[in-house]
């Protein structure tokens, strides 16, 4: 089974070099220029430095060269997400399209097996996702994921299994998915909180409430509650919110701290916060911190007044 994955960021570029123990890769850049810097230093110095690239992967800024592997992982920017399956629809069908994208597409709600399905209806959808970061992926570190597809595909799950990759398998998609965006939600809160200097004792209060809000949204979404205790609900939680390598989680602290954070970082959790704080309004759920989340972010709220709004609340049972 031929592989490639679309998108030379860190992450893509990690699972490029990681898979390449299998055999040959293909990874696909964006941008021509990045492409063919990596082509002659044989790494990606611009988003992953220190780790070279295999000589069995192949890297590309032609599309047509990555569509012809059975297998495409999708490690690209979750907002990009529904407009490239939407342009490349024909060229996708009836091949394997594995979302490694983590977050919720704010234009329609869905997550990335929704805008699979609703683009590029003869692929077969699955996400891999969990706690991971790309330095240590790259790094041949111990790594375990979550491969969510419904059709419990133990041959997937042996074609992306690598000696330092270790993929548990569910055919809960939309668990999978939803663990792996939410937590980012929460990783901001995280950050905003040790920023703020309010301690490691609020950091695990918010983390246990957050997971909460997880379980809240996503069952009613049709998750399993399995799914987000496992690798990609609350192992990824644990990892993003208490490490500095998260870009959420830095952004976070930049908050909390009142210090500049760097626009053109990608941070999911963003996007994400004000998505489900609007499914979670329309549905009717409480989900007091992401919506804070979301008001800090957009800059409608100080840390001071979030901080003062979510310890006024009622007092309840757990």
């Amino acid at each position: 089974m031929s592989i490639a994955v679309l998108g030379a960021g860190a992450f893509g570029t990690a699972l490029a070099v990681s898979l390449a123990e299998n055999g040959p890769v293909t990874l696909w850049a964006r941008d021509e220029m990045h492409a063919q810097q990596m082509q002659v230093s044989h790494s990606n110095a611009r988003r992953l430095p220190g780790v070279n690239l295999p000589k069995n992967v192949s890297i590309t800024a032609d599309l047509n060269d990555a569509f012809g592997a059975d297998t495409l992982l999708l490690a690209m920017p979750m907002q990009r997400m529904g407009g490239f399956l939407n342009a490349h629809a024909k060229a996708l069908s009836g091949k394997t399209l594995v979302s490694c994208s983590k977050g919720i597409d704010i234009a329609t709600g869905q997550g990335s097996t929704g805008l699979i399905h609703a683009h590029c209806p003869g692929a077969r959808a699955a996400v891999l996702t969990g706690p991971s970061f790309a330095a240590d992926i790259a790094r041949g570190l111990p790594t375990a994921l979550t491969l969510a597809c419904a059709d419990h595909s133990e041959s997937l799950q042996a074609t992306l299994s690598t000696p330092n990759l270790r993929l548990y398998r569910t055919t809960d998609t939309i668990g999978a998915e939803l663990g792996g965006a939410l937590k980012n939600v929460y990783a901001i809160a995280a950050g905003t909180v040790i920023g703020a200097g309010l301690g490691d004792s609020a950091r695990a209060a918010l983390m246990t409430r957050g997971f909460a809000e997880m379980l809240r949204i996503a069952t009613t979404l049709g998750a399993r509650a399995e799914t987000l205790s496992g690798l990609s609900g609350f192992g990824d939680l644990v990892l993003t919110c208490t490490s500095t390598q998260s870009r959420n989680f830095k952004l976070g602290h930049a908050l909390g701290a009142n210090e500049p954070f760097d626009p053109a970082i990608t941070v999911e959790g963003v996007a994400t916060a004000k998505a489900v704080s609007k499914l979670a309004q329309s549905r009717d759920i409480e989900m007091p911190i992401a919506t804070m989340v979301t008001a800090l972010t957009e800059q409608k709220i100080s840390v001071p007044e979030a901080v003062e709004a979510l310890l006024a609340r009622p007092l309840k049972e757990e």
